[in-house]
């Protein structure tokens, strides 16, 4: 056999302020001294800020995918993965890539799937609203209760994968409602899901996020692909 690969996945959208930080922060030295052989791809989905051209000077592929909305860019992704191991972090810094390790141990543990979970995890002041939080919760509650899966946060954007269990997953969300429909794809095909907790972090951009909108679209997903 020979050395495990691992592909990290940024979907950007004008992030042009964060994702330098977000490359940076990627553990590459430390998953090389562990044995694997690590790659970092940002999906640009039609910046106009310069994002594209940090992600190239910082070193990482860059996929342009102009349609817009983070299902599609993470849909025209994991078409094209090819690792054995996969993970997914937003490029507005809130995740911090230092979990990698962590989160790799647990696919490797007998998981088919791993998210980082920040509800049950720390979170820095501002991070998250109230109503976030309460939204939050009772989208997950209402997850579980369709699927008998067990998670703590449905909506969270930290997500790694066993390469072979992305060929089990049928995607068509095209934006935010991107994760609940993961959590459906993972719940209908038996994939076995763990979560670590992490530490997210105080976006320093205003969020593209519309609570009520986004949260009405991930019911109908969970119904959707329930029902």
């Amino acid at each position: 056999m020979g050395t495990p690969t691992v592909l990290i996945i940024i979907p950007a959208l004008n992030e042009v302020a964060t994702i330098g930080i977000v490359l940076d922060e990627i553990p590459l030295d430390e998953l090389r001294r562990a044995g694997y052989e690590p790659r970092t791809l940002v999906v640009d989905n039609g910046s106009s800020d310069g994002t594209r051209g940090v992600a190239l000077d910082k070193g990482a592929e860059v996929l342009d995918e102009p349609r817009r909305g983070k299902g599609m860019a993470m849909q025209r992704a994991f078409r094209e993965a090819s690792a054995d191991y996969v993970f997914m972090l937003d490029a507005d810094a809130t995740y911090p890539p230092s979990h990698i390790p962590d989160m790799l141990h647990v696919l490797e543990n007998d998981h088919d799937v791993v998210i980082g979970s920040r509800l049950a995890g720390t979170r820095a002041p501002g991070s998250i609203s109230r109503l976030n939080i309460i939204g939050n919760r009772l989208l997950t509650w209402l997850a579980c209760t369709l699927y008998g899966v067990k998670t703590s946060d449905l909506c969270t954007g930290y997500w790694g994968f066993r390469g072979k269990a992305l060929s089990e997953l049928q995607l068509s969300a095209q934006g935010f409602n991107l994760e609940a429909e993961l959590f459906a794809e993972v719940a209908r095909n038996g994939l076995r899901l763990g979560e670590l907790p992490i530490h997210y972090r105080r976006r320093p951009t205003p969020t593209k996020l519309r609570s009520l909108r986004d949260g009405a679209r991930i019911v109908r997903t969970l119904f959707g692909k329930r029902f």
